[in-house]
């Protein structure tokens, strides 16, 4: 079967949820029996989202081979178990800075470089290079923005262009548009869908399948309106209901037939829809899981997408242990010896998270030393980690001024230290240790013991920062163990108190490896020992 392409488009307002529908769908593809890829063209100009604060676009999501992507990619990843690449992850960035560069290598030979045709050009080769590297029966494309917004039209019209080179069969739409519910009419209004469509095929785009997010059922006649308004047939109207969890959408979009509509649309014979048995088992266990266990998260970034990979790692592993993970997020910029024991002696469990700069490291300290000396299980990732480490070198080994050289450069130990390679970078972007790398782990420790007695793990890191091996001999006469290391580098990358019930620090990002079907071996321990300390 020749490569099909699936173009997931969103209009009337942002945020609806394209990733999501993006992810089912390729869930849906994948659970048939295709061979699958998910890819993201965002409108922005970042070459990517390294640079951005979480404010602004949220997670940044690592790829194993070290592209920093956005948080969609992380929802393509945990639906479908499939790993994304750099080639999954694109932006107008990306896009003009490939051209400029061409253009001034001569490649263009004295032609003026424009957005039509040289702009498209490069957005659909992008479009198509994942299936010219591996064979694909479908290539979902999900494009950021909304319809309207200037800065997409480059990306739409390189979607025109493809769909009438590739034709009805090969190329399709999948628009996501909103309908609202105006409370003081009591009715939903279709008008924002219908004005959207027609700006989308007043692009040349005509939308063959229309997803319709709501907070509320859409009836039968609502439909059959859009439908007609719309020029799309009834069964290709599809809502998508607001759902108590994100993993609800895959089954709810199979039992409307989203697949089947697209793969007849497409001209492909449908079988009968798969079960999804593992998932649906997935979902009955999430529901019976009644029993809470209560989960701090410290960090500086109040707002759920900031850690969108740590909540749903921390919401497999609570449901693979029956339980339903409540995480509580403790603002570290607003933690004090003072406050401390009022914020975390409630509960089981807590997450020091990662980020960058010194704003809440503080607090981050006040939280790894309530911890510590309390037993609480706790999992610092990354400058969580290195946090954990500054204060057992300050409270444990004496050093009253151990820091990070990235938050004090002055001090006297640098118990965290900026890593060789990256003394003579000076650009930011996409310049960190990014990507998997390899970690030997200690035969005996815990965290081997939590990924089943492995010795050689690969897991993805976003830091510039490490532990100084010149200490690794006085931490471990102290009781923190450096339980893995870089085979190749020997960096440290994870350490441990093995007194302790659960006191794991990891450089990596292990958030990012944890799917649906296969939860985070780290995370599932990690919450197991909750579950214990709450008994």
């Amino acid at each position: 079967m020749e490569t099909k392409y699936i173009f997931i488009t969103g209009g009337v307002a942002s945020s609806l949820g394209k990733g999501i529908i993006s992810a089912s769908l390729g869930k849906l593809l994948q659970a048939r029996g295709y061979r699958i890829t998910i890819q993201k063209f965002d409108p922005y100009i970042n070459i990517d989202p390294g640079t951005l604060n979480p404010y602004e676009h949220g997670e940044c999501y690592v790829t194993a081979d070290g592209m920093e992507t956005d948080l969609d990619l992380g929802h393509y990843e945990r639906f479908t178990g499939i790993e994304t690449s750099r080639d999954n992850s694109v932006t107008t960035g990306r896009i003009y800075l490939s051209v400029i560069e061409r253009e001034r290598r001569g490649d263009y030979l004295g032609k003026t470089i424009q957005v039509v045709p040289h702009i498209t050009d490069e957005i659909k080769r992008r479009i198509l290079l994942n299936a010219s590297k591996q064979p694909l029966d479908f290539v979902i494309t999900e494009i950021g923005g909304t319809i309207g917004d200037i800065e997409s039209q480059p990306f739409l019209e390189a979607i025109r262009q493809l769909r009438w080179e590739l034709g009805p069969q090969r190329a399709l739409n999948v628009h996501l548009t909103y309908i609202p519910y105006l409370a003081a009419a009591g009715e939903l209004k279709t008008k924002p869908t219908q004005t959207s469509v027609k700006q989308l095929q007043g692009l040349g785009i005509q939308p063959e399948v229309l997803v319709l997010r709501t907070e509320h059922t859409l009836s039968d006649e609502l439909r059959q309106k859009v439908a007609h308004f719309c020029n799309v047939d009834v069964a290709a109207v599809i809502q998508s209901q607001d759902l108590p969890s994100i993993y609800e959408v895959p089954v709810n979009m199979q039992r409307q037939g989203l697949d089947a509509v697209i793969l007849k649309r497409m001209g492909v014979e449908s079988s009968p829809a798969p079960e999804l048995g593992p998932w649906l088992s997935f979902m009955e266990q999430r529901k019976r899981a009644k029993e809470v266990v209560n989960i701090a998260l410290v960090g500086k970034y109040d707002l759920q997408d900031a850690y969108k990979s740590i909540l749903e790692s921390l919401t497999h592993a609570g449901t693979y242990n029956n339980r339903k993970v409540k995480t509580h997020f403790i603002n570290s910029e607003h933690l004090t010896r003072e406050n401390v024991a009022q914020q975390l002696s409630d509960m089981a469990g807590i997450v020091i998270c990662p980020g960058f700069g010194n704003r809440g490291i503080e607090g981050k300290i006040i939280a790894a030393e309530y911890a510590r000396i309390h037993d609480v299980p706790t999992f610092g990732i990354c400058l969580g980690m290195q946090m954990m480490v500054i204060e057992f070198a300050r409270n444990v080994l004496g050093f009253e001024d151990a820091n990070s050289s990235e938050m004090d450069k002055q001090t006297t130990h640098p118990v965290i230290d900026l890593m060789e390679e990256q003394k003579a970078i000076t650009r930011l972007g996409g310049t960190m240790r990014l990507g998997a790398y390899d970690c030997e782990l200690v035969k005996g420790s815990r965290t081997w013991a939590a990924y089943g007695e492995e010795t050689l793990i690969k897991e993805r890191h976003r830091h510039r920062y490490e532990f100084n091996s010149l200490y690794t001999k006085e931490f471990e006469q102290h009781g923190m163990t450096c339980v893995g290391v870089n085979p190749s580098s020997e960096l440290v990358e994870i350490v441990e108190v093995p007194s302790h019930r659960w006191y794991i620090g990891t450089q990596f990002h292990p958030e990012y490896s944890s799917t649906v079907l296969h939860p985070h071996p780290l995370f599932m321990s990690f919450i197991k020992a909750c579950i214990t300390n709450n008994s």
